[in-house]
């Protein structure tokens, strides 16, 4: 008898939901804060710290789950390939989730910015104020964003591939709500 699980933890999925809903707030008002100069840029900054700071939390207990729960294994019939593409989108999904709250918030650092967060909760900088450090962090956190984004889309395809093409049970395995079996018997 196997010990892998058939679905993701409850927490698992909660946690999933609300940082796909953060992550996406997040692109957006980063693209919103490039944009403008307009006197709704400093909330905007404040919001994109503080969700940025709070999703880098939330992905570290996000994994200790996924070491915890495990995951529920692919499809079998999935060619070797694809199950190498869900393997390594997945790790650039973390990978990003990580690399992205640390960019930034270097990069805030390297220019001598105070992090203050909502609430007033001020995170102490750890590296010294540089003109180059911050020019080359900000060119990595701005650039990085859009490859962020072009993964979270691959993701969102393949939930959808899985869901509404294959109805491989995949989608359900994450999905906030439990899902009819729509799958259509063999004749």
């Amino acid at each position: 008898m196997s010990n892998t699980p058939h679905h993701f933890a409850p927490i698992q999925r909660f946690l999933h939901w609300l940082m796909a809903a953060c992550i996406i707030a997040m692109l957006f008002i980063g693209v919103g804060m490039v944009s403008t100069v307009a006197p709704r840029y400093l909330p905007l900054i404040l919001i994109h710290k503080t969700l940025g700071v709070t999703l880098l939390v939330l992905v570290v207990i996000r994994l200790a789950l996924r070491l915890h729960y495990g995951a529920p294994p692919l499809p079998e019939d999935l060619s070797p390939g694809i199950k190498l593409g869900a393997r390594l989108s997945h790790l650039a999904l973390y990978g990003f989730m990580i690399v992205m709250p640390l960019l930034g918030l270097g990069m805030l650092w390297a220019a001598a910015y105070p992090v203050v967060l909502s609430g007033g909760i001020q995170i102490p900088a750890v590296l010294p104020q540089s003109d180059r450090a911050h020019a080359l962090l900000w060119n990595a956190h701005f650039y990085l964003g859009f490859a962020f984004f072009a993964v979270v889309l691959l993701h969102l395809a393949a939930a959808l591939f899985h869901a509404l093409v294959r109805r491989d049970g995949v989608f359900g395995t994450m999905a906030p709500f439990p899902l009819r079996n729509r799958t259509t018997p063999a004749e």
